[in-house]
């Protein structure tokens, strides 16, 4: 459990907004430094063999204005491309997408650290974000940030529905759903609204089980 609380300590969240054509569009900013050279943190976040071994299997014309689809999951196209620092594309989700953007930069840091930061943009329904805040995205993000941070280190979770249903997952998950309690509080958020946020951010990324009760 102490290397997954140093996981959730070595993230610096962030929570905002910005207005785009479509409305107003939350913000979730994840920023953390690898041991790992930027040309490395580049190619493992661009390679589709190497995507699918910490994140998803990946498809598509994976090029400046192609189009990628992640297994079970999002898809859209390649908006900028510019090795080895940005990249972002659009987060298509389902059949009514609206906007939602990931952008990723890396700034080396020295010759083997890489300053690692995702921002997700999206206009989400405000019923969606007043139920579950910035967690419901952030969570999803750590769990990236962690597959990633363990693949440059030459490790893995394994088999991700297992892993997902342990015990040290479970820990994992909750503790990040706190952890974007207090960015979401810090960026103005009630107090009430946070802590009604974070339980149903943790209820459903890791729900009370019998054995739990």
């Amino acid at each position: 459990m102490k290397d997954i609380v140093s996981q959730i300590n070595d993230v610096h969240r962030h929570v905002g907004s910005r207005t785009v054509p479509e409305g107003e569009a939350r913000t979730v900013l994840l920023r953390r430094t690898y041991d790992a050279a930027v040309e490395d943190v580049w190619d493992a976040c661009t390679d589709p063999a190497r995507i699918s071994r910490w994140f998803l299997p990946v498809s598509g014309d994976l090029k400046l204005g192609g189009h990628y689809q992640l297994e079970g999951n999002a898809g859209g196209e390649i908006l900028r491309c510019e090795p080895p620092g940005l990249l972002r594309v659009s987060w298509v989700m389902g059949e009514n997408p609206g906007f939602s953007e990931v952008e990723v930069r890396l700034t080396p840091e020295g010759e083997e650290r890489t300053v690692f930061e995702l921002e997700h943009a999206a206009v989400v329904p405000p019923e969606f974000w007043e139920e579950f805040g910035p967690g419901a995205t952030g969570v999803g993000w750590d769990l990236g940030v962690l597959g990633l941070g363990l693949h440059l280190r030459g490790g893995s979770i394994g088999d991700p529905s297992a892993w997902e249903a342990t015990d040290e997952a479970r820990e994992f998950m909750t503790r990040s759903s706190e952890a974007w309690g207090a960015a979401y509080e810090s960026s103005g958020a009630p107090a009430e609204a946070v802590a009604s946020a974070v339980r149903a951010t943790t209820g459903f990324y890791a729900p009370e089980r019998p054995e739990d009760t």
